[in-house]
């Protein structure tokens, strides 16, 4: 078998066991913080957003060192880094007595950060070009069957076990990528030396089309961005929907999970789709379709409702993410596409610190509902935009040798 697709299984198994230990976190963060002694709504809701943006906005920030070290030493390393420091902060972060505690883990976390962005810049490194697409689509399949699972099993022990044995748990699920990481990962690594690495500034000089490549980037922060600011409020949001408080955790658990179902069925279909099509058609089609189910979640009265939009957003997850990572790889030269991702990632992370805080301070200064009111006007920009950038690229110049 190719090395390339021995590291798609391997990275994918990595994805998987990383995607399902982050999201049996994530949507009980606000619980958690609220069990440490913030209780009132407004405090509730900016120590959320301050929670979840904190490990982001450091990743952001070293995001290019790490892209640095890694055209140097290689991207195993990287991902190694990366799933180990995650354990090891996950299980610190079981410990917390005070929410002060726990926002300073959570943002030397950002220091550990960038398995799955990692892998993603792996993969396109290595796949033939042609099957980009399939290939990005595919891996993305890893997290998302994580994502999936991780909220459901993170719902039932943190009703039947406490919230602290959640940490602990995820704590070991990141421990097994590391090791499937270290023994299963092949990599050949051609290291770059500082004196033959281009300047930020070279590497956009090889693009024939740098605007588009920006334009992307952003939609990268818009889809985070998307994604994060709903995560602050989704179990409170879901709180105030339901008449029955007793498994909260659960049922939030199973609406932060229903994405990750439709979007396990679409990434692979969608990807290959746009191999044929054009990831253009398939990204602006996307967008389009995130921002009417984002008006349509302002509207919702139950839970129900809620689980069924957050259903049908996964079809627009699971195209968007590798449509743009295909449209990376296509639009730049082998010789800077890992910069190109490094830069791609640093964007990503913006994204997971802008979107909770533009969540939280939404639901803090006008309630729940306006969340997603302001999600939808975001992403409604971002698609004139992407739209418009694609407008000035000349009809057939999709590929660049």
């Amino acid at each position: 078998m190719e090395t390339w697709k021995i590291n798609l299984i391997s990275v994918w198994l990595g994805c998987f066991f990383t995607g399902m230990a982050m999201s049996q976190i994530l949507p009980f963060l606000p619980l958690y913080i609220e069990q440490l002694g913030v209780t009132s709504h407004e405090s509730l809701s900016l120590w959320s957003g301050l929670v979840f943006s904190g490990t982001f906005l450091v990743s952001a920030i070293v995001a290019p060192l790490w892209g640095s070290l890694a055209d140097r030493k290689g991207r195993k390393l990287m991902l190694l880094r990366a799933a180990l420091g995650m354990a090891i902060v996950m299980m610190l972060q079981g410990f917390a007595t005070n929410v002060w505690q726990l926002f300073i883990l959570r943002t030397l976390m950002g220091l550990t950060s960038g398995y799955i962005p990692n892998a993603m810049a792996l993969v396109a490194s290595q796949v033939p070009r042609d099957k980009s697409g399939w290939a990005l689509g595919t891996l993305s399949t890893g997290q998302v069957s994580g994502v999936i699972i991780g909220p459901l099993l993170g719902g039932f022990m943190a009703d039947h076990l406490g919230l602290r044995t959640v940490f602990f748990v995820t704590s070991g699920m990141l421990f097994i990528s590391f090791l499937i990481t270290l023994f299963l990962i092949k990599e050949r690594v051609v290291p770059v030396t500082k004196a033959n690495r281009l300047s930020g500034k070279a590497v956009f000089t090889t693009l024939p089309y740098p605007w588009l490549i920006v334009s992307l980037f952003v939609t990268t922060m818009m889809i985070q961005l998307a994604n994060g600011s709903i995560s602050p409020i989704l179990t409170l949001f879901i709180r105030e929907l339901s008449s029955d408080t007793s498994n909260i955790a659960f049922i939030s658990g199973v609406i932060a999970a229903v994405p990750g179902v439709s979007a396990l069925l679409a990434a692979p279909k969608l990807g290959k789709l746009g191999d044929r099509i054009g990831a253009h058609r398939i990204l602006i089609a996307a967008l389009v379709f995130c921002f009417l189910l984002f008006c349509l979640m302002a509207l919702i009265k139950t839970p129900v409702q809620l689980g069924v939009l957050r259903f049908m957003l996964g079809f627009g997850d699971g195209a968007l993410m590798p449509a743009v990572q295909a449209l990376l790889v296509k639009y730049s030269s082998d010789q800077v596409t890992g910069r190109i991702f490094g830069y791609n990632q640093s964007f990503m992370y913006l994204g997971n610190v802008v979107g909770p805080l533009i969540g939280s301070s939404a639901s803090a200064l006008f309630g729940f509902r306006w969340v997603f009111i302001v999600t939808a006007i975001l992403v409604l920009f971002n698609t004139v935009q992407v739209w418009w950038s694609f407008r000035q690229v000349p009809t057939g110049r999709v590929r660049i040798p």
